[in-house]
């Protein structure tokens, strides 16, 4: 049995070697609290120093946490509904209905519960599913890795480049929560749970679609190693794949309707210059136009794409969360969108961090902390000026 078992590990399942009683003792939830602090901490240091900054720039830092750019666009929502459209001085007609729901109907909640302003709300709603996200990140990492590897992917995910995104009224930190979630249930096999997570976070990003693909995997791999063959189960598994894309093709349908042809929400998007076309125009950005050099760029681009997942793959992290990232990162580089925007539509995909969490896990408790610590200041200055600068549109 004990020879049998890495092997069907190695092949895809997607239950780790780490899933036994010994990697969760009774501390774990210490930990979980210390993931969660630490958290809170990167982040305070990160407003901190946009405080800072912005006084020197006379700038007003709750403005720009809250009410420019896409959180100005999801309090137009909440207050408006879908009717806002904005005439571009190109021609352009850029719709409201590109930004998915989930996060203006909770901030209008929020607003009509707590009676705040509508920017308030929504920068309490991305606090709080901030936190969720940290709690998930750490649990799902657990999973796999245990405790301390969870615990430093949480900081790394906080003191990323772009992490005060998290701390803005945007939609990063409410599907992040919500994939960490929905990861969750699914390598914990409750495949209802998953189902429903997956289908909110259709309906707060188009990049749900990675956590429904995640889910689908799981279910696969769960049916073709024959242990989920009992009645229940399969219904259980049906029904939560079912559930998983529904929230993202509802609104996409709703979109449709009202453009008057089913894929009007891909109109939408042109309309704001986005689209999928595998990172080539990304590739030309990035060189200055040359074609030559973008093939280069290109192949450049998936190769680092490529290498934290095989990474991942030699670490046995489990295929979902394999899965999940690499749809994230490719739909992030590959969309044909604003180029400044890329970095924080790759905040969502935090596997891409598990093997630089389990190799620091696996280093002096001295040089992790140092690292982390210099991670943490980076992010907070760089944070600061690139938000009182052109900031993520």
């Amino acid at each position: 049995m004990s020879a049998a078992a890495p092997t069907a590990r190695g092949h895809g399942d997607i239950r780790t070697a780490d899933r036994t009683p010994r990697r969760f003792p009774a501390g774990s939830g210490r930990y979980a609290l210390l993931a969660v602090a630490l958290f809170l901490c990167v982040r305070a240091l990160g407003l901190a120093a946009l405080a800072v900054r912005a006084a020197s720039t006379g700038k007003s830092p709750r403005v720009l946490l809250s009410e420019r750019w896409d959180s100005l666009w999801y309090a137009r929502v909440a207050e408006h509904g879908y009717a806002f459209t904005l005439n571009a001085p190109d021609g352009r007609s850029l719709s409201s209905t590109a930004f998915f729901p989930l996060l203006p109907w909770l901030e209008r909640s929020v607003h009509a519960v707590s009676g705040l302003s509508l920017p308030a709300a929504g920068l309490l709603v991305s606090a709080l599913a901030s936190v969720l996200a940290a709690w998930g990140i750490f649990l799902v990492v657990r999973h796999a890795h245990g405790d301390r590897a969870g615990v430093v992917c949480v900081v790394l995910w906080a003191a990323v480049p772009v992490g005060i995104v998290q701390s803005m009224a945007y939609s990063e930190a409410l599907f992040t929560a919500l994939a960490a979630w929905g990861l969750l249930c699914v390598l914990r096999e409750k495949w209802v749970s998953a189902g429903v997570l997956a289908s909110l976070a259709g309906l707060t990003r188009p990049v749900g679609l990675a956590v429904t693909a995640a889910l689908f995997l799981a279910v696969w791999l769960h049916h073709r190693s024959g242990t989920g063959t009992a009645a229940p189960a399969r219904t259980r598994a049906v029904l939560g794949c079912l559930i998983a894309p529904a929230g993202a093709a509802a609104y996409i349908l709703w979109v449709g309707v009202r453009r008057g042809h089913l894929l009007g929400y891909l109109d939408v998007q042109s309309e704001w210059g986005n689209g999928f076309d595998g990172g080539w125009a990304f590739a030309r950005f990035l060189t200055g136009g040359s074609a030559a050099l973008a093939v280069i760029a290109l192949a450049a681009l998936l190769l680092l794409a490529y290498w934290p997942h095989h990474i991942g793959a030699r670490q046995l992290q489990p295929p979902p969360l394999i899965a999940y990232s690499a749809l994230v990162t490719v739909l992030a580089v590959g969309a044909s969108g604003y180029f400044g925007s890329k970095p924080r539509l790759l905040l969502p995909a935090f596997p891409l961090l598990i093997p630089l969490a389990v190799v620091l896990t696996r280093r002096r408790p001295a040089l992790t902390r140092t690292v982390l610590a210099a991670l943490t200041l980076g992010s907070a200055v760089y944070g600061a000026y690139w938000l009182t600068g052109s900031g993520p549109p």
